[in-house]
């Protein structure tokens, strides 16, 4: 067996008032592999004033898709999420919304006029290009900027061997030793999921230290269940979501107990506490 989920931890970061410089704990890398952060993320404090940002501010609007059957708990987190990325872009107002709820990307629109809507999800597929179109254009959003989807944000990798070598150093597990399940949706009739995972696992192959990297997916081949049932301890699984909804919550642990999976699961990549400031440089960067 392996261990239940652990809830997100807040963003750790301190610095120095004087210059506003940040100091990330090195507990929890950024961006491993980089000879520094990119220079697009915010290197000011959270709340210092910057006389730049006086004029009036940007607007942008983190959509997800959100849970249909409880949508209350998905809101919430996702309303968090936006405070947060707010705090590392000054000038700018960020709201949230999920599909899922009634009602909430209308009211979300009628408070932020005019904004970058920016699409938590990790594919670019039928929900980003044309759904989510239709979505915003019904609830008075019609032709307004759309970022690329999380899951193609070009600091994602780095963020995603983050995670991977911290897991594994929190349990204990040497990477050179270690097995890296990567868990990821997957699609039956779009190969978009498919893509960017297998194209995020390439890269970590190439840039982490992991003995072996392996991907599965919940609803298409290679199956999660499968897909863990190759793995011999020492191993993690690592879920490829943008947000902790129905399939991390039960689809991806279901899978590994059936498949007797040897080794810790990791929250969500949505959940990582660095998400914020990869969706405020992406703001940033617009």
């Amino acid at each position: 067996m392996f261990p239940s989920q652990q809830p997100p931890v807040q963003d750790r970061v301190t610095g120095n008032s004087a210059s506003g410089r940040l100091d990330i704990p090195s507990a929890a890398p950024i961006l491993p592999g980089m000879s520094q952060a990119p220079t697009t993320l915010p290197n000011t404090l959270p709340g210092a004033h910057n006389p730049a940002h006086d004029s009036a501010p940007k607007h942008a609007l983190i959509v997800a898709h959100g849970s249909p059957a409880d949508p209350a708990p998905q809101e919430r987190w996702l309303a968090a999420l936006a405070v947060r990325v707010a705090m590392w872009c000054p000038g700018w107002q960020v709201r949230a919304a999920t599909l899922a709820a009634e009602g909430a990307l209308a009211a979300a629109l009628a408070r932020n006029p005019n904004p970058v809507i920016y699409p938590l999800f990790m594919a670019e597929g039928w929900f980003t290009r044309s759904h989510l179109p239709q979505r915003l254009a019904a609830a008075g959003g019609a032709g307004l900027r759309q970022l690329p989807a999380f899951g193609h944000d070009p600091d994602l990798p780095s963020l995603i061997a983050a995670a991977a070598i911290a897991g594994a150093a929190d349990h204990g597990l040497p990477p050179a030793e270690t097995t890296l399940l990567l868990a990821a949706h997957g699609s039956q009739r779009s190969p978009a999921s498919a893509r960017i995972t297998e194209s995020i696992a390439d890269t970590l192959r190439q840039t982490t230290g992991f003995a072996r990297i392996t991907t599965g997916y919940v609803e298409q081949d290679p199956w999660l269940a499968d897909s863990a049932r190759t793995c011999r301890a020492p191993a993690l699984c690592l879920p490829l979501f943008a947000t902790r909804a129905g399939h991390v919550a039960e689809d991806v642990p279901q899978a590994l107990a059936e498949a007797r999976f040897p080794g810790p699961l990791l929250p969500a990549i949505g959940e990582h506490p660095h998400t914020a400031r990869v969706i405020a440089a992406a703001l940033l960067r617009a």
